[in-house]
């Protein structure tokens, strides 16, 4: 079989021409880079809502939420059932079994002003953005964090009764 391309060359002009277009990609990405022009940032979120929450598992497979320091329970997950909710705790201490961490601090559950929703693990700083799985998949947390102030605010409402 003989090569149809054998003795053609690439024309100068167009070789200079690539060159030169990936060169100006180059510079124009890292121009926006540096300096942020042509860049499109969101606005800061502030946190409107946080719980410290502890994940416990039980014998029979269900899980126990806990609001953190007092240790109330929230919620209980059961066996067989928030499969979402199961498989974002089982990563989070998977990560910290990596780092040899044991249980270590409480989750952060967050409500962001913007209306996303997180999970933060300050021993590893993984943060999850649970709406991005979807709403019936945040409902769980959202419900959780619900949960979590309203314990926290009957907790008040006993606590300044004589």
């Amino acid at each position: 079989m003989s090569d149809p391309f054998h003795g053609k060359t690439l024309p100068r002009a167009a070789l200079a021409g690539a060159g030169l277009l990936v060169a100006a990609a180059i510079l124009a990405s890292a121009t926006a880079r540096l300096t942020g022009i042509g860049t499109t940032r969101l606005p800061a979120a502030e946190a409107v809502a946080s719980a410290e929450l502890r994940f416990l598992d039980r014998a029979d497979g269900a899980v126990l939420v806990q609001r953190h320091p007092d240790e109330t329970l929230i919620a209980v997950l059961p066996a067989g059932t928030n499969g979402f909710a199961r498989g974002v705790l089982r990563g989070l201490a998977r990560d910290r079994r990596l780092a040899h961490l044991g249980a270590g601090p409480p989750f952060r559950l967050v409500r962001w002003s913007d209306g996303r929703l997180s999970l933060e693990d300050p021993t590893t700083d993984r943060v999850i953005a649970i709406e991005a799985f979807g709403p019936t998949n945040a409902q769980v947390f959202a419900d959780l964090l619900v949960s979590a102030q309203e314990a926290h605010a009957q907790e008040a409402l006993t606590w300044k009764q004589p």
